[in-house]
Parts: structure tokens; sequence; C-alpha cells
């Protein structure tokens, strides 16, 4: 197996480490739900102030957490494919990307509509129904919002995709390929 790095991820080893910027941002995009999954209680979490919790991450993330997060990759390129998190900037050969375009890259990607080196497999920006182009694969359906996973399937020339969907006026979950 083979993990991508996506912004998120960044934000939470820049917490870890103390830098004051990605301390505040990790608060704002889920990092106290993130906080209490490692044990913390939602009182504490409350009560604390950045440098405190800064010292409390240090004692409750275990360093094999924060080892197995800094080994993600931030481009992973297998056959015809670059997977990435956010998207790749045009116009740059693959080798030569800059991490934090691959991790956060928005707009330069999203308008562009020129064949690419490699067919693009990418998340980050939340959409309705996977997005199929001629230079990339959009699949991020906003599981956190929406309780919709999307996997993409890949063998030779065929792609498939694999969803977890709430059924309507219901709590479980259902497959659609």
């Amino acid at each position: 197996m083979r993990f991508l790095q996506g912004n998120h991820e960044e934000i939470f080893l820049g917490a870890l480490d103390g830098e004051p910027k990605a301390l505040r941002l990790f608060c704002r995009i889920g990092g106290r739900e993130t906080v209490l999954s490692y044990g913390m209680d939602a009182a504490e979490y409350e009560r604390l102030d950045y440098e405190e919790l800064v010292q409390r991450l240090a004692q409750l993330v275990p360093e094999a957490h924060r080892a197995f997060l800094a080994g993600f990759e931030d481009l992973i390129t297998i056959g015809d494919y670059a997977f990435v998190h956010a998207g790749v900037r045009p116009g740059t050969p693959l080798a030569d990307q800059r991490g934090s375009d691959l991790r956060w890259i928005r707009d330069p990607f999203l308008d562009h509509r020129s064949p690419l080196d490699k067919m693009i497999v990418h998340g980050h920006t939340v959409i309705e129904e996977v997005q199929t182009m001629a230079h990339r694969i959009g699949i991020d359906t906003g599981a956190y919002a929406t309780g919709r996973l999307t996997a993409l399937g890949i063998e030779g020339d065929r792609t498939w995709t694999l969803q977890t969907a709430p059924r309507p006026g219901s709590s479980e979950n259902s497959l659609e390929s």
C-alpha cells in the first residue's frame, strides 16, 4: 500500500511541530475531532490555549503515527496515471511539481483543459459525482459531509468507481458501482 499526503496531513504535522499558523488552521478544519480521537475529552480541548494544545498533542499522538504520516508521498505514478491529493500545475513536468501544489492547488488545475503528461487522479475539491475528463479524474465526493466515499478501480484501459452512499430515508450504507 502507498499513501498520498494531502493538505490535512500537512497541517496536522505542522500542528504537531507547534507551527502557530498550522495549529490555528488545524483547529478550524477538523483538528478538534482529530484530537478527541486520540483520547482527549471535549472539556479539556475547550479549556486549552494553543501552547497547551501543542504540549498535549505531543503526549497524545504516538511517534509512530507522526512517522507514518510524514512518510506519505506527494505523487504516485503508475503506468499512465498519476495520483495526487489536489492536482498538478499545468505546464510543469510531473518531476518538477511542488509538493504544496500537489496538496493545495485548485483553479489553475481545475480550469485546465489540455492534455497532461499522465491522467491525473485527484481529490481535494468536493464534487457531487465523479468527474472524468480527458486529462483528469476527480473522485472527492465529500465523504465527511455526504457519507459518500468514492474509490476508483483501474485495470488496463478500464476504470470503474465504487461508492458508499446512504440510501434516502435510511441510515444504511449501500455499495454502488
